[in-house]
């Protein structure tokens, strides 16, 4: 989807549009809409973009590495923390994003509270980002100051088809507004799995993972965008995908219904470790 699944806060009456996080009728990103910043990208869809993991469950264990990316104390997009000062997320989240006016909350499973709350001091998105047709989906957020939780290691690899995953959002829980007017607090998770790379279209199987719940009504939706797939490894969980987009958006809108895109985080480990250590 050329949409992304950013979220916008509703008692906001902010219009900041998909356009600056990944445009409508280009890829379905699954961002949620933040209040808008005075550097706020320009007004180039016409409908707002917010959602929670849909079919999820409240989560059943603690993600130190969790974080909520905010505007004036309002979640609109996920990320990972991968070392004690930088947070991987979808780049369309934090497109022309002033840094000063972002903060993150670390390593609580309530947005609202708890966890380590920090300011964010530069953003750099991947330099081969694109909108349509969506490409290189991943930025790095740098910290203010260093936070005491602990980062998540990234795998070695996504895996292929058949790969048990687990996502988490704060992001929309149904796929109408009007139903679910108010997105949950408490970080909310899903079982997965990787799918193969037919099941989602507009896709490159070699930076992207396709992903879906076995059952149907149950994916990631808007205001998800960013945040983490994960995966089982010998020492406990690792970081595999930010989410991104639907990934069957011209044929079928809804995100409760087919299969989702996550950039393959993987794919980007030395793009992430050259520019962290600069």
């Amino acid at each position: 989807m050329a949409d992304g699944l950013r979220h916008t806060p509703r008692r906001h009456n902010a219009r900041r549009r998909v356009a600056a996080a990944g445009a409508l009728g280009a890829a379905a990103f699954l961002a949620a809409v933040a209040p808008a910043p005075a550097a706020a990208a320009s007004d180039a869809g016409d409908e707002d973009m917010s959602t929670t993991i849909i079919g999820g469950v409240d989560a059943t264990e603690e993600y130190p590495f969790m974080a909520s990316l905010q505007f004036d104390g309002e979640h609109f997009c996920g990320g990972s923390l991968i070392d004690e000062e930088w947070v991987v997320t979808a780049a369309h989240c934090v497109l022309e994003d002033d840094p000063e006016q972002v903060t993150a909350r670390i390593g609580s499973n309530d947005h609202t509270s708890g966890g380590t709350e920090v300011g964010v001091s530069r953003i750099v998105t991947h330099p081969g980002f694109a909108l349509d047709p969506a490409a290189n989906d991943i930025a790095v957020v740098e910290l203010a100051e260093p936070v005491g939780q602990e980062p998540i290691a990234l795998a070695p690899k996504a895996g292929g088809a058949g790969t048990p995953t687990r996502i988490l959002g704060w992001g929309m829980t149904c796929d109408s507004d009007e139903d679910c007017p108010e997105t949950p607090t408490v970080l909310q998770e899903l079982d997965t799995e990787i799918v193969s790379d037919d099941q989602c279209t507009g896709f490159d199987g070699a930076t992207e993972i396709c992903t879906q719940h076995p059952a149907e009504d149950a994916q990631a939706c808007y205001g998800d965008s960013g945040g983490p797939q994960i995966r089982r490894g010998p020492d406990g969980w690792e970081l595999i995908g930010a989410t991104s987009r639907d990934g069957d958006y011209d044929s079928d809108p809804l995100c409760s219904t087919g299969p989702a895109i996550w950039t393959d985080i993987t794919a980007y480990d030395d793009w992430i470790r050259s520019t962290i250590a600069a």
